[in-house]
């Protein structure tokens, strides 16, 4: 039994659109503040800030998780760290190289950042999505909780503001940035829907995930194609401010793949609750 049909009822009945109400203002308020403090761009700080918010909401939003699953004290605490030093590691490692140049273009004959995007992808999706472990997890934790942790997104729209001071082509930053901030701002709609465990909720939770997963598509292909390296199909008017260097490249080289692990991991939830779920109307 899920938490989602133990209290069906702790769900507001106010409709899921209003929480736009506090999202758009916020990410407005953000956009206007980097793009109104260009020191705070050169300094590297809103690309900071969404490396850290990112880290930090799926810290604690595992660690919530486990408290509503059915295990002890003791496993919960296993689970969390067994978690988290493979994620912290993983961080650290792309920090690192991020910080030594590793990822730039022609540092390497070999294309090592597609590659920081897709191994983790590749490498911990059929170990997450098959262990029993984190499976009881998910069958634990409300469905709404992975889609809301993604509200990071909206500070995506960085992407879009570097575009209008010059610094991104916009062939990259508008498809990047748009994306990025509607799969944000969305995010909060799409957890009150699913939240309901109504079959109309869940639809509303796939949607929005393969919305988000296909705004990485978009994307990474237009950052491959407008970079300079063996990708480059497209030379763009405007130089790019560095997306392959510290910190805007631990934005692919992280923030990316986990992205898309949280992506496949509330699709994973959603499915299995479909079909566990006894429907409500």
């Amino acid at each position: 039994m899920t938490t989602d049909t133990v209290r069906p009822g702790v769900v507001a009945a106010r409709p899921a659109w209003l929480s736009l109400l506090w999202t758009i203002p916020s990410t407005l308020l953000w956009g206007g503040l980097i793009y109104r403090m260009p020191v705070l761009v050169e300094s590297g700080f809103p690309a900071m800030a969404a490396r850290l918010l990112s880290y930090g909401l799926i810290a604690l939003g595992l660690w919530f998780g486990l408290q509503a699953a059915d295990l002890t004290p003791g496993q919960r605490r296993a689970t969390w760290l067994a978690v988290m030093l493979s994620f912290t590691l993983w961080a650290a490692l792309a920090w690192t190289a991020a910080i030594d140049g590793v990822f730039r273009n022609g540092y390497s004959a070999l294309p090592l950042l597609p590659a920081a995007i897709f191994l983790p992808v590749i490498v911990g999706a059929p170990l997450l999505l098959l262990s029993t472990r984190v499976g009881q997890l998910l069958d634990a934790m409300p469905a709404s909780w992975l889609i809301a942790l993604q509200i990071y997104r909206i500070l995506g729209v960085q992407w879009l503001v570097f575009w209008m001071r010059g610094l991104l082509p916009a062939v990259f930053a508008l498809p990047a940035g748009t994306g990025d901030v509607l799969t944000g701002l969305f995010a909060v709609p799409a957890a009150i829907a699913v939240a309901t465990s109504t079959a109309k909720g869940r639809r509303a939770g796939m949607l929005w995930n393969i919305f988000g997963i296909a705004d990485f598509v978009v994307a990474i292909t237009m950052g491959m194609i407008t970079a300079p390296g063996p990708f480059q199909l497209i030379v763009p008017d405007v130089s790019s401010i560095g997306v392959d260097a510290f910190p805007n490249v631990l934005t692919p080289a992280f923030v990316v793949p986990s992205s898309i692990l949280l992506h496949l991991l509330s699709m994973r939830q959603l499915l299995r609750r479909g079909r566990t779920e006894t429907p409500r109307l």
